[in-house]
């Protein structure tokens, strides 16, 4: 299961995925953007299934796995990808509504799909399974002006922590992978201008984000005895590693 997968980064681990043999229930709220992924990979209802739904919602996330279990039977991968920018600008100028949206989108989804896998994995024979969290380089060092999606990141990475510790009894692995300045829509504009600790703006190099797509496949196919806790895949470039 791929969420966020109608676009970006959720596309790309969407088809590296396929590549890989595996059947993909595709979750993200527009119907249209999710088809278009399966057109445009050629595939049909036997590697396929389209599952709109909003992540923050319980009930739609609830019917999604149930709609996973009763077409394959099990979910032995949750890709927890869909996430939103937010707002942007100092803290003072962030509106509280903004600030519960961002969070609900970026932590609260990832917890209730995570909540689902994990409810599914330890009933389902065998039981077990793994989740793949996307935690952004904004898990670990913000960008300035990010205090939205930087805090929903960072919080990312205590609940793949604490899903992490709390699957080893089940077999259920998680990790979590992080990315910097892959190539797609939503990053766009960092090819061009992007703010600096410093203050300065400056364009940064990107990368082919199907990279992303092969280090989630690699992270995916380990045994659930191993686990990869946390990668960081960035653009050699990127001024993310030195002082700001």
């Amino acid at each position: 299961m791929v969420t966020g997968a109608g676009s970006g980064i959720g596309r790309v681990v969407t088809n590296a995925l396929w590549a890989a043999g595996y059947r993909v229930v595709l979750v993200g709220r527009r119907r249209a953007t999710l088809t278009d992924t399966v057109t445009r990979a050629d595939r049909d209802a036997a590697t396929a299934l389209v599952a709109p739904a909003d992540v923050t919602s319980e009930s739609d996330v609830t019917d999604v796995f149930r709609q996973a279990v009763a077409s394959w039977g099990r979910v032995d991968l949750l890709i927890n990808n869909a996430g939103v920018f937010g707002p942007t600008g100092d803290p003072d100028e962030i509106d509280a509504a903004q600030w519960r949206t961002t969070v609900d989108a970026n932590l609260t989804g990832a917890f209730l799909c995570a909540r689902e896998a994990f409810r599914v994995m330890k009933e389902q024979r065998p039981p077990g399974g793994r989740i793949i969290n996307n935690g952004s380089v904004s898990a670990h060092t913000p960008r300035p002006g990010s205090v939205a999606y930087s805090a929903s990141k960072h919080a990312v990475t205590g609940l793949t922590k604490s899903l992490s510790l709390d699957g080893r009894p089940h077999g259920i692995a998680c990790g979590q992978i992080d990315v910097g300045n892959a190539a797609t829509d939503m990053t766009s504009g960092i090819a061009h201008s992007a703010q600096q600790a410093g203050g300065s703006h400056q364009a940064e190099p990107t990368f082919d984000a199907s990279h992303v797509g092969d280090a989630v496949r690699w992270m995916a196919q380990l045994p659930t005895e191993a686990n990869v806790q946390f990668m960081t895949v960035l653009a050699t470039g990127m001024p993310y590693i030195g002082r700001g």
